[in-house]
């Protein structure tokens, strides 16, 4: 490829966004209106693309709809979801729906919406470095510009004051099922391409959903109600000891706010680390209406007599997997509580086994000598998502959904998109254009009041009287 490197202009950009995902969408989307501030997000996948995989009819997203992209910073933005439901003429609707949680299909499709109406997108641009040029005091970011195959059209630079990388999470297959991947004669697939391969699935004659979160949920589900009745031949194997339903009490749901993320950010590193085990039932166990419907499509096939051809056993991990021939896989599983193992012979495997954050390591090789580093390894991040970096660099490198480590479980939850770009956009600016509130919770995370919270108003004394509306 002999193309010479590509040029933006030569006015440096205030931000730029690595990735496309709702994160850096939201971001974007606030971005808009601040004329300002000059911004441009580059995303390699030629259009808006979120888990497409996983769009299974029916599925919904696991926070309500006024978590869309903008709302809960700015409920007056044009890129609320609900306006996008009047541009397309289903307010209506969807008002009679009284839908609070809205189809994952549905809310990709929002996205999509925004996407095609922000012009600081650039779709097909793949970026391959980040330095500091301590010269010019700004950041050279590299990319190459693809065309509609994903080939390499063209090299382009441009600089920044600024970075945010969104670049979000990719599937992941632990250790001991990565000899699976490698069947290509036996259907193995992860969840994110589960659509892909429901046909291979559906008429496969065993199939093993592994992975008891909400994607393994919603596929033995699927699976379930799409095979003949008596002749499932299912297993779901979970390593939690229950297929256990995902907290959501409201008290319980406070983890998701802003108050809980700054309280979990003072933390000392060794108890953050606990924390983020100990609490997976905050974000992957399986809502309590898919647990519902599974029961019940399993007690419905039981009506006229005998059990549904269907095993559901958690408590158990895979030792080692390997093939068959080549049209079966074997899995070698251990129950964890009983300590007794066993072997399963399947025809297809779903690896529900989840997502884990993309290393950041390749787009910041240029930056590594000015990171400054955890215990562990892990870039340190501070409380306005900025990594911390040597004092010499005068730039602000942001990150969104990589921050688990620092930033605690509501890292990924959309829920806290709109208030983390808000954040971000603010530090940015001199004028903090998204007044956010100073108080989010009920709950007090720690024997240290919320700070500047101002009192309660008091309620007047005086009545209203009521008012007939009928």
């Amino acid at each position: 490829m002999n193309h010479p490197p590509h040029h933006e202009p030569d006015r440096p950009h205030d931000l730029v966004g690595i990735g496309i995902g709702p994160l850096n969408l939201s971001l974007a989307a606030l971005a808009h209106p601040l004329t300002d501030l000059h911004t441009v997000f580059y995303e390699q996948h030629p259009t808006f693309d979120w888990h497409p995989g996983l769009l299974i009819d029916g599925a919904t997203i696991q926070v309500p709809f006024l978590a869309d992209l903008v709302t809960l910073a700015d409920p007056t933005s044009p890129w609320t979801f609900l306006n996008y439901l009047k541009a397309r003429e289903r307010l209506f609707p969807f008002y009679f729906a009284e839908h609070f949680h809205i189809q994952r299909a549905e809310y990709d499709a929002y996205c999509r919406w925004v996407s095609d109406h922000l012009p600081t997108l650039r779709f097909g641009h793949q970026v391959d470095a980040v330095r500091w040029n301590s010269e010019r005091d700004l950041f050279e970011v590299d990319f190459t510009q693809l065309d509609t195959d994903g080939e390499a059209e063209a090299l382009g630079r441009t600089h920044t004051r600024n970075v945010v990388l969104g670049i979000g999470t990719e599937p992941y297959v632990p250790e001991p099922l990565t000899p699976l991947v490698d069947t290509p004669a036996v259907p193995v697939v992860h969840a994110a391409d589960y659509l892909d391969h429901r046909d291979t699935l559906l008429t496969a004659g065993h199939v093993t959903v592994i992975g008891s979160g909400q994607s393994g949920a919603e596929i033995f589900l699927d699976l379930l109600r799409h095979r003949p009745a008596g002749h499932e031949r299912l297993h779901w194997l979970g390593r939690t000891e229950a297929f256990a339903p995902m907290e959501y009490s409201k008290l319980g749901l406070e983890h998701f706010t802003p108050d809980y993320t700054r309280y979990f950010h003072a933390l000392p590193e060794g108890v953050r680390d606990r924390l983020v085990t100990a609490q997976w039932q905050l974000h992957k166990g399986i809502e309590a209406t898919t647990i519902a419907a599974i029961h019940d499509e399993l007690y419905r096939r039981s009506l006229h007599g005998g059990w549904p051809d269907a095993v559901l056993t958690p408590g158990v991990r895979v030792r080692t997997a390997g093939r068959i021939a080549t049209t079966k896989v074997e899995l070698h599983l251990e129950h964890i509580q009983q300590n007794t193992r066993s072997r399963l012979t399947t025809d297809a495997v779903v690896l529900a086994t989840g997502y884990r954050e993309r290393p950041l390591d390749r787009v910041l090789a240029g930056l590594d000598p000015y990171l400054r580093r955890d215990s562990s390894e892990r870039p340190r991040v501070d409380e306005q998502f900025r990594l911390v970096l040597d004092p010499s660099v005068t730039g602000s490198v942001y990150v969104q959904n990589a921050a688990r480590h620092s930033h605690g479980v509501g890292t990924p939850d959309l829920g806290l998109a709109a208030w983390r770009s808000a954040t971000i956009l603010n530090t940015l600016t001199d004028h903090a254009p998204y007044p956010l509130p100073t108080r989010t919770a009920f709950t007090t995370f720690g024997l240290e009041p919320h700070p500047h919270v101002p009192p309660a108003r008091q309620a007047p004394r005086t009545l209203t009287p009521l008012v007939d509306r009928r």
